[in-house]
């Protein structure tokens, strides 16, 4: 199958609404000024798709782990912002990476690549990161405002219809 007619299947057979978690990861920020949550939140529902459940946790290793994987049981998609630089605080990659049965390396690549035209080298730092756990597809961004609406304009948007009718038809 080619990819014009595999693009026409996703549309004709892919999911309309997705269920989504939002988690922000961040000892600082609360729902009053999680401005990337925020984003999240208003990209997800601008695209017609189902907000389920929006926290914030501490950057907490056992919290993170415990929270996604209660998410698991009802979301099709989470959407992490935070921790996931390089400081001694920042654990969100190493939890995440820990749980994913697939990885999409795509993802981290495209978002470096993508915020190298931005900020230049500092997007090295990044860890962003997506893949699969339990069939709930999850990806991990930076928590500045600027990469998630990066990262959900350039890469996850358009694309999560496909993402999850992927997961769905196995």
């Amino acid at each position: 199958m080619g990819y014009q007619e595999h693009q026409q299947k996703v549309q004709s057979e892919g999911p309309r609404i997705i269920r989504c978690g939002i988690v922000t990861i961040s000892d600082t920020r609360t729902f009053e000024n999680d401005t990337s949550g925020s984003a999240i939140r208003a990209a997800l529902t601008g695209s017609g798709h189902e907000i389920i459940r929006y926290e914030i946790v501490p950057d907490e290793p056992e919290q993170i782990a415990t929270l996604v994987q209660e998410l698991t049981d009802t979301c099709q998609v989470i959407l992490t912002n935070g921790g996931t630089g390089i400081t001694r605080r920042d654990s969100t990659f190493e939890v995440i990476d820990a749980l994913l049965e697939k990885r999409l390396p795509g993802f981290g690549e495209l978002f470096r690549m993508l915020s190298y035209d931005d900020i230049g080298p500092a997007a090295m730092l990044s860890r962003a990161t997506a893949g699969v756990y339990r069939d709930t597809l999850i990806f991990c961004m930076p928590g500045s405002t600027g990469a998630v609406r990066l990262a959900l304009d350039k890469l996850i948007i358009n694309e999560l219809p496909h993402l999850v009718w992927e997961i769905l038809r196995q």
